[in-house]
């Protein structure tokens, strides 16, 4: 069985009309679905647990590196020693992220749920994220934020002067773009997806997950292995709403301008156009509103 998807036989229910056109009977059907895997992973730093996310399986290291990356820990590749995956008892696999490889073996069919990583000397913790909450549901991510003003203050990249323009008819092109690539959804309907654009649409990278921020995450540690932050120039899009905490990921990755096909939240617009990003939301067809950041919306 995959680790990223799981079947479970269903009883399905039809209660369209039949061929006499009548609705009196609902028809009951067995079969087999597919659904989007969901499992924790623990994510230590140093062997010492720091926080455990829901997550689908796959993509684990990106998606371990996206999240420091998010937090303001890391910037560079050369910022890690090595990631690997660990049993609970500690012993962990050979599989590990080298230090300031551009293309790193790495092992996401491994059974285990734990990654360790080794951070580079002089690459700290902030003291903030410290006293969160060591919980992240596939839900809402990192819901318990001490301080936004320490969220703010962890920008790495400040993108409010990237100059980026974005034709609106780049953007309309997007969410289809996005979803013909996503191969998983295609097979279980449950996945959201976070894909990476350049300016004229040309797809980067796409990551999907049962959580709209880990898919975010995984995009972001993509970047970091390929040592390509900050993300400038570029368009995040997104399966999903814009929260507050997404518009906080693409900010920390140096994105200039986000797009979601469903609405912002009102922390997030505030977020967004305190840190010069342009957020868009509600891109759907040949539609959508810019929250603000409009002077990149080319035309």
């Amino acid at each position: 069985m995959s680790r990223v998807t799981a079947r479970r036989r269903v009883v399905r229910l039809d209660g369209t009309e039949d061929a006499y056109g009548t609705e009196d009977t609902v028809v009951r059907r067995g079969g087999e679905e597919h659904m989007a895997a969901e499992e924790p992973l623990e994510l230590r730093i140093g062997g010492h647990p720091f926080t455990v996310t829901m997550r689908t399986p796959g993509d684990d290291f990106d998606l371990v590196a996206g999240h420091l990356v998010a937090e303001g820990v890391l910037g560079a590749p050369s910022d890690v020693v090595r990631m690997k995956f660990c049993s609970a008892d500690n012993g962990c696999s050979s599989t590990a992220y080298a230090d300031g490889e551009a293309s790193l073996a790495f092992a996401d069919g491994d059974p285990l749920n734990i990654v360790d990583v080794t951070l580079a000397p002089g690459v700290e913790l902030p003291e903030e994220r410290l006293k969160r909450s060591s919980y992240v549901s596939s839900a809402c991510g990192v819901c318990g934020k001490t301080s936004i003003d320490a969220v703010r203050s962890a920008v790495r990249w400040p993108v409010a002067d990237d100059d980026v323009k974005v034709w609106p008819e780049t953007l309309f092109t997007l969410p289809d773009r996005m979803r013909e690539a996503q191969k998983v959804f295609a097979k279980t309907g449950g996945l959201h997806a976070a894909a990476l654009f350049t300016a004229d649409g040309e797809l980067v990278c796409l990551r999907e997950d049962v959580g709209r921020h880990n898919a975010v995450d995984k995009v972001l540690g993509w970047a970091l292995r390929e040592d390509r932050l900050p993300l400038r120039g570029h368009v995040l899009a997104v399966s999903g709403r814009a929260s507050f905490e997404l518009v906080q990921k693409a900010v920390a990755g140096g994105i200039p301008v986000l797009a979601a096909v469903s609405a912002p939240s009102s922390l997030a617009v505030s977020l967004a156009a305190d840190s010069g990003l342009t957020l868009v939301g509600f891109l759907r067809g040949r539609t959508a509103n810019v929250y603000c950041g409009a002077e990149r919306v080319a035309g």
